[in-house]
């Protein structure tokens, strides 16, 4: 009989991931973790390591590297899940470790002429427009906007759902009024395109979970497709469909860099400085922290809080005495 070959141990990682329906982004940053631990102890198996060794990676981390606090602590919950959930060891020893402490960071804000100012300077850039425009005026963040389908999109009652967002959960935003034309005639040239795409024996779109197997026509149906679909068509290599992905987010970041510097806006802004505009314009609005909790998908409201420390109120209302000089 031939001998079975035991999986590497990172297969083996991704399998244990992939058994729990983590994301992709978990599964990378994981199994890259795993790997530099292991080569950090000179490519010794993990089952022969110890308690000084996840300590003295750790601390390499912080003291080498110079990472900050949430990295060191991405680290060490890779080498718990490695420990407890793949080789399936006693990981007792493993979660006394101190977590590093995490510092306060108040999110860069755009103002709303600053938002203004860089959407203008994005304009005539397609679809990576639209994009920008819809993380400021829904709170998404940049996969969740570049994963919608158009399935997604309920133009009746002017909302967006938001699936498989951060933690795996969907959630309920607004669709803005002054998008829905925009978005309407940009639903109308991607339609065209997977026609042209079906009638070329083409026009497949990658489907979650196993529901190409439930469904084996939905990956060329019309609400499946994605509202901001890519350029180019390719093949896929398990399948031999011929897909479409969605736009890639370097794209739009590229946008989004050349607006910020067009606009000439001195912040160290980034997409998710849209997400962050978006909250912290609401509660400038009046609305309820719970409320803007609810929109972003934050699973607890002292995340949401952050954005109160940056509310335009002048040191949060108070009037500087040199103003009463």
């Amino acid at each position: 009989m031939d001998k079975v070959t035991k999986p590497s141990l990172l297969t083996q990682v991704r399998r244990a991931i992939r058994l729990r329906h983590y994301s992709l982004r978990t599964e990378e940053a994981y199994v890259a973790w795993v790997r530099r631990f292991i080569r950090f102890c000179g490519t010794r198996h993990p089952r022969e390591l110890g308690p000084s060794d996840v300590t003295r990676f750790l601390s390499s981390l912080a003291v080498d590297r110079n990472v900050s606090a949430s990295t060191q602590n991405q680290a060490l919950s890779a080498l718990l899940f490695l420990y407890r959930d793949v080789l399936q060891m006693p990981v007792g020893w493993l979660e006394t470790l101190v977590r590093a402490k995490k510092s306060l960071h108040v999110p860069v804000v755009f103002t709303k002429d600053e938002v203004r100012r860089v959407l203008a300077c994005a304009k005539g850039h397609g679809a990576a427009t639209l994009v920008l425009a819809l993380l400021y005026g829904t709170g998404m963040r940049l996969l969740e906007g570049l994963r919608l389908r158009v399935k997604d999109l309920d133009f009746e009652r002017n909302e967006i759902t938001v699936r498989g967002g951060k933690g795996n959960r969907d959630r309920v935003t607004m669709l803005p009024e002054r998008l829905k034309g925009p978005l309407l005639h940009h639903l109308a040239e991607v339609r065209k395109q997977h026609e042209q795409d079906l009638a070329g024996g083409a026009g497949w779109v990658e489907l979650p979970g196993a529901l190409d197997v439930k469904y084996p026509n939905a990956g060329r149906e019309w609400p499946w497709q994605w509202v901001f679909p890519a350029t180019r068509i390719f093949q896929d290599a398990a399948t031999g469909q011929r897909r479409r992905h969605h736009l890639h987010e370097t794209l739009v970041q590229r946008v989004f860099k050349d607006a910020l510097r067009a606009a000439g806006v001195p912040k160290a802004a980034s997409c998710h400085t849209l997400r962050h505009s978006f909250a912290t314009h609401l509660l400038e609005a009046g609305y309820d922290i719970r409320t803007v909790q609810e929109l972003l998908g934050h699973r607890d409201v002292a995340t949401t809080m952050v954005y109160t420390h940056v509310l335009n109120r002048g040191g949060r209302g108070v009037r500087s005495p040199a103003d009463t000089l």
